[in-house]
């Protein structure tokens, strides 16, 4: 490609920089065979290359993710391409009963959308509140806060009763991969939940189906691969509700606070599926919610099986193709169906 000598003549050494940069560029695209960045379709090396043309022309389908150029190396070529990538974000989680100054209770790491879900669902799990009466109007839309400050997105919970923070020796951070990270003791980490129920008795049929209507379902997962899910199923295995998130702790947490607040709590004929593992913190918020059975395509924490033995929940590990492992309560599953 030639240029003419005026625009050799810029009269800047930054000027020179500038086309000896867009003309080496060229040069390395017919090298490599490469057409201009902007034909280059949205695409990943995750589950789906489904994705739009360009991040330019195309918003975001989703407030959960967001585009980003990227490099691919593939079949010994250097490709630039447009991808759709999993938000991460934090929310600060924030409690205030009639005439009280709001109480910062937590700061969690989510994936933004049903922000008031993870905020009821957190007080709820641990234990802060305990019944839908308890709210006295809807939570803060978290969206405004962030414009109007710059800073965290918070959502605000707005109580009909005194809220009681004295608990908080010091506030809890979470982050997407560890919900309880910065919690004062060791005692807190424990909250109090009582057995579960007897629960459904599931066929093995509906188990092993379970995680395929879970990924059929995951939409974001779709387009970035970076999502945790957690999904809700009756004992016939129909899935009732999913989350997502970047934090799988965070997506249980949704799930729960949105039970909470259509009054269905406790779940106790449900079954519950996450993506990944099962931790300990996983398994407490679900049997807080009285959930009786919960199944994972990864393998559970000691501290996870130790609670299912303790509170009575049936902990199914491992569910991949027609097998899996359960490691407490196997009652509840049978295996001849």
């Amino acid at each position: 490609m030639l240029y003419s000598r005026s625009a050799l003549r810029i009269g800047s050494v930054r000027g020179m920089f500038a086309l000896c940069a867009v003309y080496w560029s060229q040069i390395q695209r017919s090298r490599l065979n490469l057409p201009p960045p902007s034909s280059f379709p949205m695409s990943h090396a995750g589950p789906s290359s489904a994705t739009p043309a360009s991040s330019e022309r195309e918003p975001a389908p989703s407030p959960a993710m967001k585009a980003a150029q990227v490099h691919v190396i593939a079949d010994h070529e250097l490709q630039e391409r447009a991808d759709w990538i999993a938000i991460e974000e934090p929310l600060e989680i924030r409690a205030a009963g009639p005439g009280q100054e709001a109480v910062s209770v937590a700061v969690t790491m989510r994936t933004p959308g049903h922000d008031t879900e993870l905020a009821v669902g957190f007080l709820y799990t641990e234990g802060l509140i305990d019944s839908l009466d308890q709210l006295q109007k809807p939570i803060e839309d978290p969206a405004r806060h962030r414009r109007r400050r710059g800073v965290c997105n918070i959502s605000l919970v707005s109580l009909a009763i005194p809220f009681d923070g004295s608990s908080l020796k010091r506030n809890f951070f979470a982050t997407s991969s560890c919900g309880v990270c910065g919690k004062a003791t060791l005692e807190q980490i424990a909250v109090r939940a009582p057995k579960v129920g007897d629960g459904p008795l599931v066929a093995r049929s509906t188990i092993i189906g379970l995680p395929d209507e879970l990924r059929k379902a995951q939409a974001v997962f779709e387009r970035t691969g970076g999502l945790h899910a957690a999904g809700l199923f009756d004992s016939n295995g129909s899935l009732l509700t999913l989350r997502e998130d970047v934090g799988r702790h965070n997506a249980v947490d949704k799930l729960i606070g949105r039970a909470f607040l259509d009054g269905d709590l406790p779940l106790a004929d449900r079954l519950l599926l996450v993506s990944g593992r099962t931790s300990f913190e996983i398994l407490q918020k679900a049997a807080v919610a009285g959930i009786p059975i919960i199944c994972a395509v990864s393998a559970p924490s000691s501290l996870a099986v130790s609670v299912a033995d303790r509170l009575g929940i049936t902990l199914v590990g491992f569910l991949r193709g027609s097998s899996f492992n359960i490691y407490t309560r196997p009652d509840r599953i049978d295996p001849r169906a």
